[in-house]
């Protein structure tokens, strides 16, 4: 039989966090029992707490619907309730790192969907099909933060995670050039349509810190652990140009690239269609079979109708075909708050869990 865990939700009340109550419905070894948010929101019933904000067409879980929510601030109470938190919280990054780091040091291990941590060379930032591997630098944040237990452990930002993973089959082929613009849901800000009505027929040509993140994390999940840290890799060097866009849930990526060993567009296609990957290897339970799916129809993938593939952990491609300036270019399609956000930090968790960095306490 599985282990079971006792999970919270730090951030319960914003739309990651409402996504992350939504699937962990019925998982087969995470179970909620602890929620927080902001003070404001301490001692409402989830239900008071969320009150119209809730995002999405399904009602509230009638498992957390009267759970009384926490203060986020409150960790000792945390603690006596769960073996670990996912954390989604709307904060400045300093005070993100601080409640996050307050946590671990209190041996409560936080799988987070914040960016305050990501760049810190101790702290992984996860795809479990891609680096796996870097979980190993928890040993070397825990002598840091002078914890036995707790730990920080970050997904990276949701605009990668469409293009990332169907870059990462061809890194043999050493990938030195990549241009990419990425066309971003609403859902990535928070909102939704009824929140946000200015963006109904609309584009916005930036998103705050996005072209950045863009360029810069992908570096982090390619890098390589060296002396107890992860050491960033530098190629392919990465131009973004991120786009807010009329769609509610899914962000596409239309990407070129060059490489130093040019492979045919069969042996592209060959690795996309037969990447196995550590999660499916480990059978956690969030993996999805297959992680990737290619389209030859040429007006695929199409947000609407291919975000919600593998439930929403899968990564769509189409549209391979030469570059008059690069030697290839495609188009990419991920669910950018299930495999972008909360889906990714629920497989990230298991992950953790198989690897025994998380064990129940109760």
């Amino acid at each position: 039989m599985e282990k079971q865990y006792r999970v919270g939700i730090v951030g319960a009340t914003g739309m990651v966090g409402q996504r992350f109550i939504s699937l962990l419905q019925g998982h087969p070894w995470f179970h909620i029992t602890a929620l927080a948010a902001s003070a404001r929101s301490a001692g409402k019933t989830y239900a008071e707490a969320v009150g119209s904000r809730w995002a999405f067409d399904w009602e509230i879980p009638s498992d957390v619907r009267d759970m009384t929510v926490l203060d986020a601030q409150d960790v000792e109470s945390m603690g006596k309730l769960v073996d670990f938190v996912f954390c989604a919280v709307d904060m400045k990054k300093d005070e993100i790192r601080a409640l996050e780091e307050n946590y671990a040091k209190h041996e409560i291990p936080v799988v987070s969907n914040n960016s305050a941590c990501r760049g810190l060379p101790d702290v992984p930032m996860v795809v479990p099909e891609i680096n796996a591997d870097h979980i190993e630098v928890i040993a070397t944040q825990r002598q840091r933060l002078g914890c036995k237990r707790g730990f920080i452990a970050v997904k990276p930002n949701c605009s990668i995670q469409s293009y990332v993973p169907a870059l990462t089959p061809l890194m043999e082929f050493e990938p030195e050039k990549v241009s990419v613009c990425t066309y971003q849901a609403i859902s990535g800000a928070g909102k939704t349509f009824k929140t946000w009505p200015e963006m109904v027929d609309n584009v916005i040509p930036y998103i705050s810190g996005e072209d950045e993140k863009s360029e810069k994390e992908p570096l982090k999940l390619w890098g390589k652990v060296a002396d107890g840290v992860i050491v960033n890799a530098v190629k392919p060097v990465i131009s973004a140009q991120c786009l807010r866009v009329a769609a509610s849930d899914g962000h596409m990526a239309a990407v070129s690239v060059s490489f130093a060993h040019k492979p045919t567009m069969e042996q592209i296609l060959e690795k996309w269609n037969n990447w196995e990957t550590e999660a499916q290897r480990l059978n956690l339970p969030s993996a999805p079979k297959p992680f990737l799916q290619y389209f030859d129809d040429p007006a695929r993938p199409q947000t609407r109708l291919d975000r919600d593939f593998q439930n929403g952990f899968g990564v769509s491609i189409g549209r391979l075909r030469p570059d008059v300036l690069f030697d290839y270019k495609f188009v990419c399609l991920s669910h950018n708050t299930v495999r972008g956000a909360a889906g990714g930090g629920i497989l990230t968790a298991e992950l953790l869990c198989r690897k025994g960095y998380i064990e129940p306490q109760a």
